[in-house]
């Protein structure tokens, strides 16, 4: 077995994946599975701007875990990959110097262990969109897999479209026929000897945490800031007092932030109101603007969805807790929409009741659904015919589905541009092989029985 590791250095926490496949079978689909995961202690590695090398020292636990996980015969040839995402491109937005020192940080200390470092670096979120994409298919194997004689065979089936939303950014990612109308969506792909047109944006400041602070600087200017502030989005029974600082502290705030003194401190006191919180919710969004013959919002180009898709990260999480805690289906928009409205009118000591373990996230699924709900419909603009088309899910068999096997994939070009159904693999040869003995086997104990048919014949007469 081949083993590799990549660290999925997200805004909120970190995520570290090891992968392994077979060493003789690195080109096929489908082979690479997760070996193991951990998840790092602590927020995520931008949070560590004005500490970086704790940002190195945070990550250690996971890395001594890998050091177990990983034989250690085989640690010198494991590649080791960090990516960061969204919260560190925001960091590079803020500050491009204190990102450069927590990567330089990071790196010194994944130097530090035994493997085959390759590497920190900030993902685009174009890049992010379209590993995220690529996992997906890869490991449904919607791009070529074996035949059970070994032979390369292209899958009928239509790519699926991928959907991610992190803490910082959301992305969508699809393959299509329609004209890509802006270059800077449009990725051309050439793997396993097909080319596939993909469309792919990341929207950075819609990922969850990112949109429930921008969400309370809205409330927050509604009502002028005053001391105390009602937030239709949290649930009734639900009050706290937060400081603006916590707020305004984000590229994606910086530009509503008040004249006030960022310590000054303001209740929210929670009312549960979910028309209210889509009222607002909604103005996160600008669905005005668009100089192309179609948008999703903010401006931005996007062809019609089409075909099937998954919704991973928050995605599925928000909607595993719609079926699961709110015992509610989700097969069209009005599900989510009805589902976010049930969870905006449930009381806080209900809600408690109901998932206690999930205490600290349970304030903001109301807002989260509606926002889920919003961005599904009026901004990418999935329909009652399309919506049934989205899969929500985490995994496929045990591996999870994020960007980071397709950054490792694609790295380690694992995934070859031509078709390989040209090289005769070491399955089909043995096959060959196999099925060669078995008729030289057969015939043989045929003509064997046939002489000593006829000698026992002859021997009686």
């Amino acid at each position: 077995l081949q083993y590799g590791i990549v660290l999925d250095a997200g805004s909120s926490h970190t995520a570290m994946f090891i992968y392994k496949w077979p060493a003789d079978k690195e080109n096929d689909t489908g082979v690479v599975s997760e070996h193991g995961m951990c998840d790092v202690e602590g927020p995520g590695i931008s949070s560590y701007s004005l500490n970086p090398l704790m940002a190195g020292i945070s990550l250690e636990h996971c890395l001594n875990q890998a050091l177990r996980d990983v034989p250690k015969e085989k640690h010198a040839g494991t590649p080791l990959y960090l990516g960061a995402t969204a919260g560190m491109r925001l960091l590079n937005i803020a500050d491009p110097q204190a990102s450069d020192t927590v990567l330089r940080a990071v790196a010194a200390t994944l130097k530090m262990y035994p493997f085959d470092f390759r590497g920190a670096k900030i993902l685009s979120g174009e890049e992010e969109g379209v590993f995220g994409w690529v996992t997906a298919n890869y490991l449904l194997e919607n791009f070529i897999k074996r035949g059970w004689l070994g032979e390369w065979i292209q899958p009928q089936k239509k790519t699926l479209g991928a959907m991610d939303f992190g803490g910082a950014s959301t992305q969508i990612t699809f393959e299509t026929r329609d004209t890509i109308e802006n270059p800077r969506n449009e990725v051309m792909l050439k793997l396993y000897g097909r080319a596939y047109k993909v469309y792919t944006h990341s929207f950075l400041c819609y990922g969850r945490d990112q949109v429930l602070k921008r969400l309370l600087s809205k409330l927050l200017q509604a009502e002028s800031y005053q001391e105390t502030v009602t937030n239709p989005c949290w649930p009734m029974g639900y009050n706290k007092s937060l400081l603006l600082s916590s707020i305004y502290n984000s590229p994606c705030t910086e530009k509503e932030r008040p004249s006030l003194a960022l310590n000054t401190t303001i209740t929210l006191v929670g009312t549960g109101n979910g028309n209210l919180c889509a009222l607002h919710v909604s103005k996160l969004f600008d669905f005005t603007n668009c100089s192309f013959s179609r948008c999703s919002f903010d401006g931005v180009f996007q062809p019609e969805v089409s075909g099937n898709f998954i919704a991973f990260s928050a995605f599925f999480y928000t909607v595993d807790f719609i079926q699961t805690v709110m015992g509610r289906p989700v097969h069209l928009p009005s599900d989510l929409k009805d589902a976010a409205d049930t969870i905006c009118a449930t009381s806080w000591s209900e809600l408690l009741q109901k998932a206690p373990k999930l205490e600290k996230r349970l304030p903001d699924y109301c807002a989260v659904s509606t926002f889920v709900y919003l961005l599904t419909t009026k901004g990418y603009r999935f329909n009652n015919h399309s919506f049934p088309n989205i899969v929500f899910q985490k995994k496929v068999g045990e591996t999870s589905i994020g960007w980071a096997l397709g950054y490792m994939l694609n790295l380690t070009n694992m995934i070859p541009a031509e078709n390989p159904s040209s090289h005769k693999s070491m399955l089909y040869n043995y096959w060959v092989i196999l099925i060669l003995l078995f008729v030289v086997t057969t015939l043989t104990s045929l003509v064997t029985a046939i002489c000593l048919l006829r000698h026992s014949k002859s021997s009686i007469i």
